[in-house]
Parts: structure tokens; C-alpha cells; sequence
């Protein structure tokens, strides 16, 4: 971990260094140089893990197989044939019958169940970013969800369907929402937003809004649990390189766009 005062001047000379570039690659010139060195105000890459494993650690959440028929508030709607919540919200569970496929293993076509957004939108999937001492950092989460590998997973800041930000399930809203939601009110700037695709295989036609916004350093952004950290872009880097699918496909999605 770098000293506090070098970011600038080191990120000054990296610039210097790449030249000349085209305008659409220099607002991208610090994301390359944060991902190479790591200037984290708030601990090592290793006590990122330790902060992760804690978090999993403390995590409650289980899960048990049931038949599908004793899923609470869901049901077989009779004019669809297909699964729904008594909500009309979230996602519906739909057969979808495939035909000529002579690209694929099965020529003649096939059979199979898909999940289906309701209204094929999922959500947004938002991670903020903002400066500590001229240095960028990003809000992340250690976000339990009962089908993920290891259940807990570092993803973005907010991860939400559009049923679950309009509090279809009838709990809680969702934490800090409303930077991407209406960034504008909140002085944020979006430096990325794009409709991205989701796996064609299971989901059906599904696609999610992916998002980077920034907050001017000194903002007040207050931690609202302990499954919240500021880390470094590089963190992010090495423990998606080093570890065990501890960091979520949605924290890959953003990045992606950088």
C-alpha cells in the first residue's frame, strides 16, 4: 500500500508516460493506473479478506431444498402454466420450447425451464466510487443471497431488481438507492451506465442496468452496517485473481465498462 501523499504525483507521471491519448481512453488512463498500484486508505488487500471472511463467517443465512409446489407466495398460474409470485413481480418460471438449432448439440431443438424477469429489466446493479484524499475508492458489499457459492459475496453497492426497489417483497428498502436512482439530488456524477446481458442459457431475455457513480470527495457517506468497506480498485483486481469466487459477477460487470 502506497504512502498517502504520492497518488497524484504518481498518477501525473503515468499519464505523462502513456502520451497522447484519444479522448474516449483518457478518463480511462486512472482506472489503469489504480488496478496497477494500491493506495487504499482503509487497509491491505489483506484485510479485505479478513473483513470478507468475517462477514461470512457472522452470516446466518442457510438454505434447504423444497418441493416447488410448498414455495410460500409462489403458484402454478393456470392460464401460463408457468410459476409466478402472488405479487406479479420479480421473476416468473416459464417452459420454453427451442426449435432448429443446427449450431448447438442438440440439432433438432429442446425443452427446458427459464427464469423470466418480469418485465425482462432486472435491476441495477450500482457501485459507487468516491475520493479519499484525491484517491478512489468504491463501496462495496458483503452480500448474502441464498443461491450464491459460498452464500456470502463481495458485490456492488447496491444489487436490486426493480421489483425489490419498489418493495414488492413488502420489507425493507434498499440501502443507498437513491445515488443511482436520482444521482443528480445527491451531487453524484455517472461515469457509467449501460444495459448490459445477462447468461441466455438460464435467464430469458434478461438484462440488467450497470452502473459506476461518482460522489465529490468529502460527501457524507456513512457506513450503514459492518457488510460495507471501502476498497481499492486494485483489491478488487487481486482478490478476483486470487481467490475463490468470493467476488461477484456483478462487481465483474461494472468493471468491465472501465
Amino acid at each position: 500500500m502506497s504512502g498517502a501523499g504520492d497518488y497524484g504525483p504518481r498518477l501525473a507521471a503515468f499519464r505523462a508516460a502513456l502520451g497522447d491519448l484519444a479522448p474516449a481512453a483518457e478518463w480511462r488512463a486512472e482506472f489503469l493506473f489504480e488496478s496497477a498500484t494500491d493506495h487504499c486508505r482503509f487497509g491491505s488487500t489483506a484485510d479485505t479478506l479478513a473483513w470478507y471472511e468475517g462477514c461470512a463467517a457472522a452470516n446466518s443465512m442457510t438454505t434447504a431444498r423444497i418441493p416447488l409446489s410448498e414455495c410460500r407466495d409462489w403458484a402454478f398460474d393456470p392460464d401460463s402454466g408457468s410459476l409466478v409470485h402472488a405479487s406479479g413481480e420479480f421473476f416468473r418460471v416459464d417452459g420454453v420450447r427451442t426449435f432448429a438449432s443446427p449450431t448447438r448439440e442438440v440439432e433438432g431443438g429442446w425443452d427446458q425451464p427459464f427464469l423470466t424477469q418480469v418485465g425482462f429489466d432486472g435491476g441495477i446493479l450500482g457501485l459507487l466510487r468516491q475520493r479519499f484524499d484525491g484517491v478512489p475508492h468504491y463501496l462495496v458489499e458483503a452480500k448474502a443471497e441464498p443461491g450464491n457459492y459460498r452464500t456470502v459475496q463481495i458485490t456492488t453497492t447496491i444489487q436490486a431488481t426493480f421489483s425489490n426497489l419498489k418493495r414488492a417483497h413488502g420489507g425493507k428498502g434498499t440501502p443507498y438507492a437513491e445515488l443511482f436512482t436520482d444521482p443528480g439530488t445527491h451531487g453524484a456524477t455517472v461515469l457509467a451506465d449501460q444495459w448490459m446481458s445477462e447468461d441466455g442459457g438460464r435467464l430469458f431475455n434478461k438484462r440488467n442496468r450497470t452502473m459506476l457513480v461518482e460522489l465529490p470527495e468529502g460527501c457524507d457517506v456513512p457506513l450503514i452496517a459492518a457488510r460495507y468497506r471501502w476498497v481499492s480498485l486494485f483489491q478488487l483486481k487481486q482478490l478476483l485473481a486470487e481467490q475463490d469466487a468470493i467476488v461477484s459477477p456483478h462487481i465483474r460487470g461494472v468493471l468491465a465498462l472501465v
